[in-house]
């Protein structure tokens, strides 16, 4: 079974914020994929699915983002997963809204729900799909911007690349993050030149 981790913190007040897109992304796939979330005893709201041939356990963390390693260090320790079978979708600041990179055994870069699932697991053997939020405008601080919700222009955008990190995920459920990350980074890259 592989582990999806979708970062993001919980309750209302955060839906639909940039730092919330790993939710966002979970409950897209959710949608499509007929399978809903429940409140666990883990720290998060799980879900088990078959899809794509495989079996996988949906992870949300109630624990807040800068905690959310509490949660997946749980799960992962009582369902017996391996970091290298955990998949981590999250935002990133470095990269322009809407763009995926798949990387896999990498630094936090940074973001602090990288960082405590690392420091949790002991472990960075994970793969993770950054997918861009861009930078706030100057002189808007980051946390106001990672908290702040999505433009209509912004929603437009991510709604057509929600399905392309869906492909995303598949790939590295399939075939593998070495793979995922050879046609989904180079693609990428193409499509920039």
């Amino acid at each position: 079974m592989l582990l999806i981790v979708g970062l993001g913190n919980p309750g209302a007040k955060y839906q639909g914020t940039r730092h919330n897109i790993g939710f966002q992304i979970l409950d897209y796939l959710s949608e499509n994929n007929n399978f809903t979330f429940s409140p666990s005893k883990w720290l998060a709201q799980t879900a088990k699915a078959e899809i794509w041939g495989e079996r996988l356990l949906f992870v949300k963390p109630e624990t807040f983002m800068n905690e959310s390693g509490q949660a997946v260090e749980r799960i992962a320790s009582y369902f017996h997963i391996a970091a290298p079978d955990i998949i981590v979708i999250h935002d990133d600041l470095d990269l322009d809204l809407g763009r995926v990179k798949v990387v896999n055994n990498r630094g936090s870069g940074g973001h602090r729900g990288i960082s405590s699932i690392i420091n949790h697991l002991h472990s960075r053997e994970f793969s993770r799909i950054r997918v861009g939020i861009g930078r706030p405008p100057a002189p808007m601080a980051v946390t106001d911007f990672v908290l702040g919700r999505f433009a209509a222009a912004e929603r437009q955008i991510l709604s057509v690349r929600i399905p392309q990190i869906e492909a995303a995920l598949k790939l590295i459920v399939k075939k593998g993050p070495l793979a995922a990350m050879a046609m989904i980074n180079q693609r990428q890259t193409q499509e920039l030149e």
